[in-house]
């Protein structure tokens, strides 16, 4: 038989011996390390439905906001600030619970509650349409604000701040990939949500469109806009839109808008922070008007 022909057979693999030892018989099992406790997400933080802080729970104290829970400190309980309504809450059903501080910490997950916590119904956003009507029913010029895709919770809560210091009537923002009012945006806010309305909306474009619809001109905050913030006259009803904090206003976005405002820079600094950016155009069209008013008023007294 030629040596190609020969089957192929395999060598025989000589036998182990079985060991009685106890330790190999054990089977091998991994050690598996204790699994990282999950941080809660925005997601979830916007279903928990829970506000910490003295300056936002007294604020949705004060504006009779239906709470469910509230977690005190005996301490601050008593406070003159909180004692009476405390009280005006227990009546209406709230369950008002005293707790020590490491039980705060623990319902909060270590943020800088101040003693106080409170479970509140989700937040209740304003149709556009109705937006619209309380923002025309409240001033002669009314000024919105447009978030288009603001990610980040604290960058919207201090735009919300901000436009109720300066006395815009409500904010837009988008219900995909863009924050929503969540327990760190009413923390960021202090309060201010509490006078000040928000419409989530579907379509962002169709919402711009509404709004021109209504007599709003369209402003959108841009680096490279073509008209300096100073320059721009802001009369009659105004919408200031404030891209998101990596790619700015989107290109369908600035299709939409009547002009594009840039604030001139003096640094190295090529580019603002979205809150920041914000603050500085809803002051310069707060100034404007003032000097207006001013003008007015100096006239009448000529």
């Amino acid at each position: 038989m030629a040596e190609r022909d020969r089957p192929y057979k395999m060598a025989e693999q000589p036998k182990r011996k079985k060991s009685h030892s106890k330790r190999q018989e054990r089977p091998h099992r991994k050690q598996e390390r204790p699994k990282p406790r999950r941080q809660p997400s925005e997601e979830q933080s916007e279903d928990s439905d829970l506000i910490y802080g003295r300056r936002p729970v007294l604020a949705a104290l004060e504006s009779d906001r239906q709470l469910n829970r509230i977690w005190i400190t005996s301490r601050l309980r008593y406070d003159s600030h909180f004692h009476s309504l405390v009280g005006q809450a227990k009546a209406k059903g709230t369950a008002i619970d005293e707790v020590e501080f490491r039980r705060l910490n623990q319902i909060t997950q270590g943020a800088n509650h101040q003693g106080v916590a409170a479970q509140v119904a989700p937040h209740t956003y304003k149709d556009l349409t109705d937006l619209i009507a309380e923002a025309k029913s409240r001033s002669n010029q009314p000024v919105l604000v447009v978030g288009d895709s603001i990610s980040d919770p604290h960058n919207l809560g201090a735009i919300i701040r901000t436009a109720e210091a300066f006395g815009a009537q409500g904010l837009v923002i988008p219900q995909r990939r863009a924050a929503g009012v969540t327990s760190t945006v009413m923390k960021v806010a202090a309060g201010a949500l509490e006078n000040f309305s928000v419409s989530r909306v579907v379509n962002l474009s169709r919402a711009l469109e509404e709004l021109k619809a209504s007599g709003f001109w369209i402003y959108g905050t841009a680096a490279q806009g073509s008209q300096p913030l100073h320059q721009v006259k802001f009369s009659d009803l105004v919408t200031l839109v404030v891209g998101s904090e990596e790619k700015g206003l989107s290109l369908l976005t600035q299709r939409h808008c009547d002009a594009l405002v840039s604030i001139p820079l003096a640094g190295k600094t090529p580019s603002l922070n979205a809150s920041v950016a914000a603050s500085i155009a809803l002051y310069e069209v707060y100034r404007q008007r003032r000097s207006d008013i001013s003008r007015a008023d100096a006239h009448k007294i000529l």
